[in-house]
């Protein structure tokens, strides 16, 4: 297969998988008794479990066309949209249903998935600051790598539950497609990192 052939095939599954949920997402007839906040709050749910496909693909310079420093440098601005995501998507929640989302934090909340979802953002936050911290803290890299990577580890764990759980307005079958290429896409980076850890203490 030329290659030019191979990366409009690679660029055009990533933007479908990532447009295809967002669009029947936005046709789900749920949202014509949802408030505006509450919408935009559960939009940006979705948008931070497509950032996590984002995430790995960026961190391991695999993206056709993107330059390894600038495929990590756009992963560090991803990191901090992520993080953005999930402030609105809880700030938006709390801003409709205060108890829900205090039951949530204090794992007190009869649906499961509030737990998960409270782990995953949790993890996110304690990603974003380690990275933050690096320089400052002098962490050496294989030490940051396997920290930052076992906090990611979590965060798609916990992110991938939560949203399987829900039954909101994400479609079902496009939301598990995302579901699965999140978790593949991180353990085929985490994996990569094992080996290269492995090569390093030798």
């Amino acid at each position: 297969m030329p290659l030019k052939t191979r990366n409009a095939l690679i660029w055009t599954g990533l933007v479908l998988a990532l447009a295809v949920p967002f669009g029947l997402a936005a046709l789900s007839p749920q949202l014509a008794w949802r408030q505006s906040i509450y919408i935009v709050a559960g939009f940006a749910g979705i948008a931070a479990l497509a950032l996590l496909l984002i995430q790995p693909l960026l961190a391991r310079g695999v993206l056709p066309g993107v330059a390894q420093f600038t495929g990590r440098r756009a992963h560090r601005w991803f990191g901090l949209s992520l993080v953005l995501a999930v402030v609105v998507h809880v700030g938006g929640l709390w801003i409709t249903s205060p108890p829900d989302v205090v039951d949530a934090l204090t794992f007190t909340s009869p649906t499961p998935f509030s737990a998960w979802g409270v782990i995953a953002m949790w993890a996110v936050f304690a990603a974003a600051l380690l990275a933050g911290l690096r320089r400052r803290l002098k962490i050496p890299p294989r030490r940051f790598r396997l920290g930052h990577s076992a906090l990611v580890a979590v965060v798609v764990a916990g992110t991938v539950i939560h949203a399987l759980l829900i039954q909101g307005t994400m479609e079902t079958i496009s939301k598990v497609a995302l579901c699965i290429l999140v978790v593949g896409a991180t353990a085929k980076v985490i994996w990569d990192l094992r080996a290269w850890a492995k090569s390093t203490s030798r």
